[in-house]
């Protein structure tokens, strides 16, 4: 049994999706109208360095996973069981479901984008080696306040978040346990911690202006790691601005449920991450 992945913002590359919006002219239509500027422009050329801006970035990332999702399940038909994204993934994941088309995505993640951009004065790292029950013994022991565990990608793969500069206190402690590597991550924001609450609140009420319908193939939630409701759909998807990733879990219960193969669009960041899940850490 196949279920198809969708990365999230970290992917992105300039020259991405290149061969892809003459092969979609419609669709790269419906997203220039939808933001308001060539999306075919800032993913090949990037002129002004804007994908590393999460306000360009996250949209960027979205439509040519939405692209490479189409293509994938134009050329095999009927492959997949499951959907399932990571972060900003999950609404490829939703769009591939059925559950959102792609232009309310693109407006919703559009949105979504935004309100994240304005959360400023955080950051985050990627801590490997260890399980996240050490990296979270090493946060309490600090007696930091704003750093917290934000996503459980792999059995000894986390990643922390909060504010800038108990960031740095928190991943030299960390940095000091034995076969812990630290790695810091370009972003301005401390996504995934509730320090991004504000946003969440504000993303909540856009959110419950949308529909989203039942979906004609399951999709995994990131932030509970069981099957996305659409009747939770808002609570779910402003949480997962201010709640952290739970791709271990998510990636155990598609495993409970049958799965065996995994495929991704744009990458192998979560194939990596897939091959490193034994479930031996979770809590």
């Amino acid at each position: 049994m196949h279920c198809l992945l969708f990365p999230g913002q970290g992917v992105q590359r300039r020259g991405m999706g290149a061969e892809l919006f003459g092969r979609f002219p419609e669709a790269t239509a419906l997203a220039d109208e939808v933001l308001g500027y060539s999306i075919e422009q800032l993913c090949t050329r990037d002129p002004d360095r804007r994908l590393r801006d999460t306000r360009h970035a996250q949209p960027a990332v979205f439509f040519v996973n939405a692209l490479l999702g189409q293509q994938q399940l134009t050329e095999h038909p009927g492959r997949y069981r499951y959907f399932a994204g990571h972060s900003l993934g999950e609404y490829n994941a939703l769009v591939a479901g059925g559950v959102l088309d792609l232009a309310t995505g693109l407006r919703l993640v559009k949105r979504r984008a935004e309100l994240m951009a304005e959360i400023t004065g955080g950051g985050m790292s990627a801590v490997q080696g260890v399980p996240a029950a050490f990296v979270r013994r090493a946060l309490a022991e600090t007696g930091l306040g704003k750093v917290f565990v934000a996503n459980l990608n792999a059995d000894t793969q986390t990643t922390i978040a909060g504010d800038r500069a108990e960031i740095a206190v928190a991943a030299k402690a960390i940095g000091a346990l034995p076969g812990a590597r630290v790695t810091p991550i370009n972003v301005s924001g401390p996504f995934h911690t509730p320090l991004m609450d504000p946003a969440a609140q504000r993303f909540r009420a856009v959110l419950a202006e949308y529909r989203f319908a039942e979906p004609h193939t399951p999709v995994v939630s990131s932030i509970t790691g069981e099957l996305f409701d659409p009747a939770s759909g808002p609570d779910l998807l402003a949480r997962q601005l201010s709640a952290p990733v739970e791709w271990t879990r998510a990636v155990l219960a598609l495993r409970a449920a049958g799965v065996t193969d995994f495929d991704e669009v744009n990458g192998q960041t979560l194939s990596s991450l897939v091959r490193g899940i034994t479930g031996r850490w979770v809590r």
